[in-house]
């Protein structure tokens, strides 16, 4: 239980009916999950408004209530306290009622269209390989260190996320790796959070459906930077030309990483294939299991954090050379005859494009490049056609299929990917709207020594057809399909 005016504190307020020394057993900005004595915040959703289900959560039990706007009737022994921004407040009423934690343990947020997992889940396998206490939020899962909390969102909601940093102080964790999303940037998730220090990955076409232009969502992504205090620091991609964008106007200390430009944390590729990255990085030499330049820009990320963060660098290096790349991030299987079959989350034109130019690096060129790939539904869908005609200018044989269609036909959507593709492209493509059936087809046409790549759905075991979940791992399907139990 927490007094209401003390996790009150920093909230802007406008208007207060009632009394603010009332104990409050629990915050929530859901009505149906409301509890006795609890405290619901009234949030303007994309979807909903909070406004509308006051009554509701004060039936449930509700105590106070934080809202933009306040009812015209006001009931009896309920406080109201109306704030300008019930989202901002949120944030901060999270924060204090689990006694801010985000100041009891460095929190490190991870930002940018594609790299924002891999670079988070490196650095929390860092450190806890160096023997501190870590943890753990992105889109594959979350951790306390050793942990295992399933993940529902790259970024979970204001609430959420502090009571996850609050569990992780509790069990002693010196460290939290986040993936900031530029949704949660854009709906104030992380308000009232400390943030000791922000990375930018890249920025390329991505969740436009939501922000509308590439503005909008650059300027999402840059609010992470906007709200760093003068004590962080950001570590940001020089060679991405909107890298410097994200730190204008910040109070952080700036650090660029970068393998073509002059940066303070600069590496060198040496050798990339299928064995793995050799870089030459802060003049010392690593070897690792990585793959691609796309993971060797990862990599100099999580070095420049842990260098900012003061860890050993010759311990850093020595630990990132046996590190694995978390689940789905370019997975791969060797069957018995020497087929290679590919598993990777690239669900945007520029991480499919990274992906297929790892895979054209480490090819002799004898060997036949099969390509499975589908778009989401009820998502951006200016990126269609240009993810089919990438996947075709660069594969010998693509199979267009369903990712996870949600509300939409499957069919509809390979025929928006059909679109980006000329005459030429078209004769080496089918059309396959059964995910496993793509799966099956490209394991059959492929022989020997051949490359399969499954891009879109990378870690994720489901999927959404119609708002039903449905078990489906790409990497089990193919795995089992390379791997045939005798």
């Amino acid at each position: 239980m927490k007094l209401l005016k003390d996790i009150l504190y920093k909230v802007r307020l406008s208007e207060v009916y009632g009394s603010t020394h009332i104990a409050v057993s629990d915050v929530t900005m859901d009505s149906r999950a409301i509890s006795s004595m609890g405290l619901f915040v009234a949030v303007r959703g994309t979807i909903s408004d909070g406004h509308n289900y006051i009554d509701q959560a004060i039936s449930k039990g509700a105590i106070a209530v934080v809202c933009e706007q306040v009812p015209e009737k006001i009931i009896e022994n309920i406080t109201y306290v109306q704030v300008s921004s019930s989202t901002d407040a949120l944030g901060i009423i999270a924060s204090n009622f689990y006694e801010n934690p985000s100041e009891k343990l460095k929190l490190i947020a991870v930002t940018g269209t594609n790299g924002k997992t891999t670079t988070a889940t490196l650095l929390y396998r860092l450190a806890k390989s160096l023997g501190y206490k870590a943890g753990l939020i992105s889109t594959v899962v979350n951790r306390i260190n050793d942990r295992e909390i399933h993940a529902t969102h790259t970024t979970p909601d204001a609430v959420s996320l502090q009571k996850l940093l609050h569990e992780m102080v509790e069990e002693h964790c010196d460290y939290c790796f986040m993936e900031a999303s530029s949704h949660a940037l854009h709906q104030g998730r992380l308000t009232g959070t400390n943030i000791s220090g922000a990375v930018f990955t890249n920025i390329t076409h991505d969740h436009l459906d939501y922000h509308g232009t590439f503005r909008e969502y650059i300027a999402a992504k840059k609010i992470l930077f906007d709200i760093l205090n003068s004590g962080s620091f950001a570590v940001i991609n020089i060679d991405d030309k909107n890298g410097p964008i994200m730190t204008q106007n910040s109070k952080a200390k700036v650090r660029t990483y970068g393998l073509e430009r002059m940066a303070d944390y600069k590496a060198k590729v040496l050798d990339n294939g299928f064995g793995g990255l050799h870089l030459l990085l802060d003049h010392q030499d690593l070897h690792t299991k990585l793959i691609g330049e796309f993971n060797a820009y990862n990599l100099l990320a999580v070095y420049a954090v842990a260098s900012e963060l003061g860890w050993s660098k010759i311990d850093v290096l020595t630990k990132l050379s046996v590190l694995d790349p978390p689940d789905g991030r370019f997975q791969y299987t060797l069957s018995a005859q020497g087929t290679a079959a590919i598993v990777d989350y690239a669900h945007t034109p520029d991480a499919l494009k990274n992906v297929l130019e790892t895979i054209a690096k480490a090819r002799t060129g004898n060997e036949k490049l099969i390509t499975v790939v589908g778009c989401g539904g009820d998502r951006d869908k200016t990126k269609r056609p240009e993810m089919a005609s990438i996947a075709a200018s660069m594969s010998d044989q693509v199979i267009l299929t369903s990712d996870n269609p949600r509300s939409e036909d499957p069919e509809t959507i390979i025929a928006e990917m059909l679109a980006g593709l000329d005459p030429v492209m078209r004769r080496r493509t089918l059309s396959i709207s059964d995910r496993a059936e793509a799966i099956k087809t490209a394991c059959a046409l492929a022989s020997g020594g051949d490359i399969i790549l499954i891009a879109g759905k990378g870690h994720e075991k489901y999927q959404e057809i119609k708002g039903v979940k449905y078990p489906f791992d790409d990497y089990s399907i193919v795995h089992e399909i390379l791997h045939p139990k005798t």
